[in-house]
């Protein structure tokens, strides 16, 4: 019962379709969309990936996703991704008066660390922090598990099967679409993922003892 979408995906598009979808449902439901980051059309017609977290921007992108999403208010919002060209209390500032103005339930922030995390709690609650966390993404234990934990903020995990690694089902990098995100991350390049996947026997034994599958040992 909780969906998640944001202004990013599919330029938008994405969030028309939850919004036809969701809309029978809308008061069974907890509805989460993200702002301050968003594929911009440039002076040459094309689409182009722009962080902005000034809170003009974000009150534009709160007030289109509503319009998308055809929903009176947003149970959840995250600001995206920080803009470090913006102060994160501007940003998150803004955040809180569209809850005052009773168009945001809540608010969270996503790919930020411990420390931004506290600075913009300072400013108004933050519910939620979603960060990419899984097996091989632990950078989240470092601090932000511990400050979530202090500050009362939930956690939601990203990617918790390490962008397909740990299902084993990507073999071959290579068959990955020409704009998928993982083409240019260090994990997935064709001269280090080899690598990374001689690793996984070891894991999938430990499934295999467990008695599940791989997919099903990463929630354990």
């Amino acid at each position: 019962d909780l969906f998640d979408t944001a202004t990013m995906y599919g330029a938008g598009a994405n969030e028309t379709l939850v919004g036809r979808v969701l809309k029978p449902h809308r008061d069974r439901i907890t509805l989460c969309s993200k702002g301050g980051l968003a594929m911009e059309r440039q002076d040459d017609g094309t689409l182009k990936r722009v962080i902005d977290g000034r809170p003009a921007t974000l009150r534009r992108h709160v007030e289109a996703s509503l319009q998308r999403l055809g929903t009176e208010v947003i149970d959840l919002y995250y600001l995206h991704r920080y803009d470090k060209t913006v102060a994160v209390e501007d940003s998150v500032g803004e955040l809180a008066r569209l809850v005052a103005e009773g168009k945001l339930r809540a608010i969270g922030l996503s790919e930020v660390s411990a420390p931004t995390l506290r600075r913009a709690h300072a400013v108004h609650p933050i519910a939620a922090v979603q960060n990419e966390y899984s097996l091989w993404t632990r950078n989240p234990e470092i601090a932000m598990l511990a400050t979530c934990r202090e500050l009362g903020t939930t956690f939601v995990a990203f990617s918790p099967l390490a962008r397909a690694f740990l299902t084993d089902t990507l073999h071959d990098v290579s068959t990955l679409a020409e704009k998928d995100l993982r083409r240019g991350m260090p994990r997935f390049a064709p001269e280090t993922y080899p690598r990374n996947l001689a690793l996984l026997p070891a894991y999938e034994a430990l499934a295999s003892e467990a008695g599940c599958t791989p997919v099903e040992d990463s929630a354990l």
